[in-house]
């Protein structure tokens, strides 16, 4: 916006912009001198004050922009604050006691080139067997610490995972180091290393890259593939209004933080005319990543990617044709320095538009009548680097209304040293000679507040089941029954719950005040999700007792304010003693979340048992799930989608007279020779007059 920004240019939800970014900066420092500022970003409006505002935006008071404030002070001291943009006045600034803020990519940064200099760590490169004068070619993955009894929370800590690279353009995961120094912030100097019973000197192995030099001395790239273009050449289906996009009856605000990366406010679907509001805040809350060797010192590798490093300070810079393909557009991300300027991530987001497939189809065997729609998709996406692994996040939304969060994980292994014929005991799987990839898994927290016709929503857990009745009863004679058990998630405690894949377990986010004409169901959205694996450590364990938000796949809480984040605000060097976040939320499990303003969080994701096909890159794995409407619309939403293809009966026994034939005109028989057969109708029927089975 320029330093000339005024804040009714802005919508409330919009991140700061780098003006009030600098503006909150030079408040602090006025106040309290020099400090470095791990986070400035949005204090999001007061529910109640936006909803107001959003309702009547022409009378209602517009929500105040208010800075969220992290600054750590000399001495390692560590404040929150909160800066009033628009009035220049620090509305709080309170001391944190034991509590570490997240870790920027300055603080990552540095600490790779003490280790190099440290010469507790020279000697045991030494020992590996890397001489000093090689000593550039030793890096590190810095994390925070994660929590180590024997080093508490009140200091500033990272682990150094180290790793080797002969030359600088090899992996450097394929050379891992056995020992981990631990690095002092507030001293900037390593002052500890742990190292383990058994050394594992430096692998030896040739080096397999990924990059083109090597892939062309391995036999070269596929010659094979020929190009796929996507053009649109009328332009995008979309409209922007600052952040807010509108598309296929779609509206919603695109924002964007340093710690969720993406997050989406007041999305509404406008049906027939009536907007009706659907979601207020979705987001990707918080990830942990437990690994699962039981060795000292691996039980502390259990990445809070968010909360401990931020999606939105690892986004990465996408590029048109690579990350993104079609017409794209971007939107950028502004972020402090540790040191008071400012970071711009150019193209932090992307949004665009795919084909989708079919939408839907029904052919007629008696009569070759058919009607075929295809479907498009649009997609608002970041990518996140932390250390190794990148993670795609994606939300999807489609036509007929569902909403669709898609993760691809790819990037590489975090690994570890280990001798020839060394047994891994199954905590790991050797990917590459001297190269041992520990199992792990990665469990993503989806933080959902439901505005389903209204804010006062219910959330039911849905299980298809058999009939109580026995074979043979007058209820159930031939035994084959079946139908979905709804049960009611009245208060905290009750809405604690797992999945079970026997019963193909959904929740459903209801609005029990407005029932569907023909169902006489609640007007709803469920979720659809199958990729939900358990915490896998033990009950009692560290990791357990820090990452309290992933102990069930589905929690509810009644929303408040500041309750965004379910592994607490401040996550490094947490103990878990008490549990932050979610647990605390939820209290003794007796508050009531019937008929009211409810948040539901849901962990799901993956285990990862590593293979060799992983290494040196891993090919991308998706995760995906589903919000769905149910007796949401009053029928198929998407029959006013126009179809490719359509006649009716009356107009095949016309001569196809009056036939709707809008297939696109470039797509084309891929060979010439007749084997796909005669370029008749694109979207016909089976053409045989016959029946078909089921």
């Amino acid at each position: 916006m320029g330093s000339n920004f005024v804040a009714s240019d802005l919508h409330p939800f919009d991140p700061l912009t780098a003006s009030e970014i600098e503006k909150a900066i030079s408040i602090v420092k006025k106040a309290h001198g020099d400090v470095f500022f791990n986070v400035v970003a949005l204090q999001e409006p007061r529910k109640a004050e936006m909803t107001a505002w959003l309702q009547d935006p022409s009378n209602a008071p517009k929500p105040k922009r208010v800075a969220d404030v992290v600054v750590i002070a000399p001495g390692g001291k560590v404040y929150d604050g909160l800066i009033d943009i628009e009035t220049d006045k620090i509305i709080s600034w309170e001391l944190l006691d034991g509590l570490q803020p997240i870790i920027t990519m300055e603080e990552l940064i540095a600490v790779e080139h003490v280790c190099r200099k440290d010469p507790k760590v020279i000697e045991q490169c030494k020992i590996s067997g890397i001489p000093e004068e090689e000593m550039h070619k030793v890096y590190c993955d810095p994390w925070t610490i994660g929590y180590d009894e024997r080093h508490g929370s009140k200091v500033r800590l990272q682990q150094a995972l180290m790793y080797y690279r002969p030359n600088v353009d090899d992996c450097q995961y394929q050379y891992p180091l056995d020992f981990c120094p631990i690095y002092d912030a507030d001293k900037q100097s390593i002052v500890a290393i742990d190292i383990p019973e058994i050394r594992r000197p430096l692998s030896r192995a040739p080096a397999i890259n990924y990059h083109p030099a090597a892939v062309e001395k391995n036999g070269g790239y596929r010659q094979d593939l020929k190009p796929i273009n996507i053009t649109q050449p009328e332009g995008v289906s979309f409209k922007m209004t600052g952040r807010e996009i509108e598309w296929q009856n779609w509206k919603f605000h695109i924002g964007f933080n340093y710690r969720e990366g993406i997050v989406l406010n007041n999305i509404t679907i406008n049906e027939r005319g009536t907007v009706r509001p659907v979601f207020y805040r979705l987001s990707l809350a918080e990830m942990v990543v437990p690994y699962g060797n039981p060795e000292r010192p691996h039980q502390r590798k259990h990445a809070f990617d968010l909360g401990e490093y931020g999606a939105g300070y690892m986004t990465n810079s996408l590029s048109l044709g690579c990350d993104c393909k079609g017409s794209i557009h971007y939107l950028d991300a502004e972020f402090p320095s540790r040191a008071g300027g400012i970071r711009t991530i150019k193209n932090a987001i992307c949004i665009h538009e795919e084909d989708a497939g079919i939408l839907f189809k029904h052919s007629d065997f008696r009569d070759d009548s058919t009607i075929v729609t295809r479907a498009r998709k649009l997609i608002v996406q970041q990518v996140f680097t932390a250390a190794n692994y990148e993670y795609a996040i994606q939300w999807i939304f489609h036509q007929d209304g569902t909403i669709q969060p898609e993760i691809k994980l790819t990037g590489i292994l975090n690994t570890y040293a280990m001798n020839a014929d060394e047994d891994t005991h199954g905590w790991g799987t050797q990917v590459y000679p001297g190269v041992n990839a520990h199992n792990h898994q990665h469990l993503f927290c989806l933080r959902v507040d439901p505005n389903i016709d209204g804010p006062d929503n219910t959330v039911f857990m849905s299980d298809a089941v058999p009939s109580d009745a026995p074979v043979g009863s007058p209820e159930n004679y031939y035994g084959n029954a079946f139908y979905a058990k709804r049960t009611k998630l009245a208060t905290t405690g009750e809405a604690s719950t797992d999945y079970n894949g026997r019963t193909v377990r959904t929740w459903e986010m209801c609005n029990t005040n407005k029932l569907h004409p023909y169902s006489g169901k609640a007007a709803s959205y469920k979720l659809i999700s199958r990729e939900v694996p358990p915490l896998l450590p033990k009950e009692g364990s560290l990791v357990w007792k820090r990452a309290g938000f992933a102990r069930h796949a589905v929690s509810v809480t009644k929303y408040k304010d500041d309750q965004l984040w379910p592994a607490g605000r401040h996550v490094p060097q947490t103990s878990g003693e008490p549990s932050l976040g979610l647990p605390e939320w939820i209290g003794d499990g007796t508050e009531s979340i019937d008929n009211t303003d409810v948040v539901l969080w849901h962990t799901f994701g993956v285990v990862h048992i590593p293979s060799p096909e992983d290494f040196p890159v891993m090919p991308v794995e998706p995760i995906t799930l589903l919000l769905k409407p149910r007796n949401f619309f009053t029928n198929n939403p998407v029959m006013d989608v126009p179809p490719s293809y359509s006649s009716t009966p009356s107009q095949v026994a016309a001569g196809n007279a009056g036939v709707l034939n809008a297939a696109d005109k470039l797509s084309k028989l891929a060979f010439t020779n007749g084997t796909n057969g005669a370029n008749g109708s694109c979207c016909g029927s089976n053409s045989t007059n016959g029946v078909n089975g089921h």
